[in-house]
């Protein structure tokens, strides 16, 4: 099982009594997640027409928090949005019933028999539309939580199947670290990081985020027209980009200043730049921020996994 980090009260699941439990509140500390690479293959109709993919993910230091509250029988569910940049979660017409977290909490009651009567928190703090999977972070936060919470000592390996019912990231996102993902992202095999981590993909981390959001549907379907770039580690680089100049932009000016790697984070806007050091980090500002390539610069480790903390 790939191991997710623990604080305050460390419940390992191997050391877990298989006795069912209830704890009062859990708080997951879920990393974004970005691909190092990303292979877009055809489209599949079982897929409901998602394309297939080959991909390497790497989760980054930037950290969505979720944090579930067990309610009295028969109350219910509710969510509450915490954060300065919440994007379109915030708009007043945004369903609440289809926010990713909520699902995943729906998910795991049908697989526990249980009625979902959780109190949700979300505070957000990985850009929302960016292609750095901080939907798929909250998701993959509120299993770890909910099966805290509800005493359930699932593994890893048991989650993944309900996290694939949600979306392509969440699988990977309940454990964070390096993995591969192929399918339509949703199947995880373990990787050695060591050659990840050879090849610079590792350390500190800068991303350049945007006031601005990309649609992955419309990224895909410029995809399906533009196709990849020639020298693209991610295929869907080019569309992101033909769709947001800036990033590319931000992408050239990183490289200029030293990144040992820039690029588009999943289906964008958001560029992330690995770099060597704290010199090459403040080129890598000072370039985005004086031709203003970038809204945000948040600086990050990677790679990162799930923190969990629970309070009696």
């Amino acid at each position: 099982m790939t191991p997710v980090a623990t604080r305050m009260r460390p419940l390992p699941v191997q050391e877990q009594s298989s006795q069912s439990h209830t704890t009062a509140t859990v708080s997951v500390d879920c990393p974004a997640k970005t691909n190092l690479t990303l292979h877009v293959g055809p489209t599949h109709d079982e897929w409901g027409g998602r394309h297939e993919l080959d991909t390497i993910y790497c989760a980054v230091g930037v950290y969505d928090t979720v944090t579930a509250t067990a309610k009295m029988p028969g109350a219910g569910f509710s969510l509450e949005l915490e954060g300065a940049h919440l994007g379109d979660l915030a708009s007043s017409s945004s369903d609440m019933r289809r926010n990713h977290a909520v699902l995943a909490l729906f998910a795991m009651a049908q697989a526990a028999g249980r009625d979902p009567d959780v109190a949700l928190t979300i505070t957000k703090r990985i850009p929302v539309g960016a292609g750095l999977g901080g939907g798929s972070a909250d998701a993959a936060a509120t299993l770890l939580a909910v099966n805290q919470l509800w005493g359930l000592n699932w593994t890893i390996e048991q989650l993944r199947p309900i996290a694939a019912t949600l979306g392509a990231d969440m699988p990977f996102c309940l454990s964070g670290g390096y993995a591969q993902g192929t399918g339509f992202g949703e199947r995880i095999t373990a990787i050695d990081p060591q050659q990840l981590i050879d090849q610079g993909f590792a350390g500190d981390v800068l991303v350049g985020a945007y006031q601005s959001q990309l649609s992955t549907p419309e990224v895909y379907r410029t995809f399906d027209v533009v196709g990849a770039g020639a020298d693209d580690r991610n295929h869907l680089q080019a569309a992101a980009i033909s769709l947001h100049p800036r990033s590319g932009h931000a992408i050239d000016a990183a490289r200029e200043a030293g990144a040992r790697h820039a690029f588009i984070s999943g289906s964008g806007p958001s560029v992330v730049a690995f770099v060597p050091d704290d010199a090459t980090a403040q080129r890598v500002i000072e370039a985005w921020r004086t031709a203003e390539l970038v809204d945000r610069i948040i600086r990050a480790k990677a790679p990162a996994h799930p923190i969990i903390g629970v309070t009696q």
